[in-house]
């Protein structure tokens, strides 16, 4: 497929209004131009505008798609599921499996309004309190989306929760397999660990699968206006997502920059933990080694990035240091362990 449409790669406006104009008639008014949004380093993002409404188009990323992840009718059947719950999730308008579309799958949903808070810098100026509302509203948010039945929203068969946790050790090992390209010391190691010391798993759940500040839009006044980056979401234990939460609550941005979550008012981990345990009533107690799966399973997501930007495979910026998270994270993992 030619690429019409140089600035924007991955997406070809002309298509994309042709297959929108025959599946949801009398939606656009007008030419279509977009912009890649900033800050996924997964799936692709696109802003997209007729001149009067706005939309969001969300697609895998350019090449080298690993097996089982950016699966797109995953996130558009779970964003549709959730849409009448207290979960707040952007509506879904329409989802194309044809890849001679775009070149992939891909779905367009509604735009939201709100901010994915990434640095300290960006929350810094809305004060502690609301700071504070924002960690408090990320909180009782996960709780909402953990409450919910999945077979009242149609997403009883959405994952198999027996097993799940083996099931993602061994997941994110053929991850890393197949982004190999260097050695990572002690990473197999960690691996070993993780399946040795299985939890007792937590009654099943709706697992969003990458539940994270900048994965939230926010509103002003620290309400979150909506739930986004549904790509991992399954049945399973839902401590995985708190687990993975308090990776990414120390984990530094970008090249090296301060997390948001390191705001004043923004409560520590602890106090987070306690939150969600009075809010869910779910045992934390081996907490540590839910994050050492998530400091795994972020260390195989960037390394599988590292490995596309080596082959020149990533869009837009910020992907040249990514490769640098992936030790620490595993030293981090180790150390969870040691304290679990």
């Amino acid at each position: 497929m030619s690429d019409a449409n140089p600035g924007l790669p991955g997406l070809d406006l002309d298509r994309l209004r042709a297959h929108l104009d025959g599946s949801l008639p009398g939606l656009l008014s007008g030419p279509l131009r977009g912009r890649v949004v900033a800050g996924g380093k997964s799936n692709l993002t696109y802003a997209v505008s007729d001149g009067t409404g706005d939309w969001i188009v969300r697609r895998p990323p350019l090449g080298h798609v690993l097996a089982t992840a950016h699966d797109m009718s995953r996130e558009y059947r779970v964003m549709t599921g959730l849409r009448d719950t207290a979960v707040p999730v952007p509506r879904t308008h329409v989802l194309c499996e044809d890849p001679e579309v775009l070149g992939a799958p891909f779905y367009v949903m509604e735009y939201v309004e709100g901010t994915p808070f990434r640095t300290r810098d960006e929350i810094a100026p809305l004060g502690p309190g609301t700071a504070r509302r924002v960690a408090e509203e990320l909180i009782a948010t996960l709780g909402e989306l953990h409450a919910v039945v999945p077979e009242e929203v149609g997403l009883g068969g959405f994952g198999r929760p027996e097993g799940f946790l083996e099931r993602q050790v061994r997941r994110w090992r053929k991850q890393l397999d197949a982004s190999r390209s260097r050695d990572i010391p002690g990473i197999d190691e960690l691996h070993g660990r993780l399946a040795a010391t299985l939890p007792e798993q937590s009654a099943p759940a709706i697992v969003h699968g990458d539940y994270r500040l900048d994965n939230v839009l926010a509103a002003p006044d620290g309400r979150i206006n909506a739930v986004l980056d549904w790509e991992m979401a399954t049945l399973g234990d839902p401590l995985v997502d708190l687990g993975l939460l308090l990776v990414y609550q120390q984990q530094p941005v970008g090249s090296g920059g301060v997390p948001a979550t390191s705001a004043e008012g923004f409560p520590p981990p602890e106090e987070l933990v306690a939150m969600y345990a009075a809010t869910t009533g779910r045992d934390v107690s081996r907490l540590g080694w839910y994050v050492a799966l998530g400091c795994f399973k972020l260390a195989v997501i960037a390394e599988g990035i590292h490995f596309r930007h080596g082959r020149g495979l990533t869009v837009g910026t910020g992907f040249d240091r990514i490769g640098d998270v992936v030790a620490p994270l595993v030293e981090r993992a180790h150390t969870m362990l040691k304290e679990d």
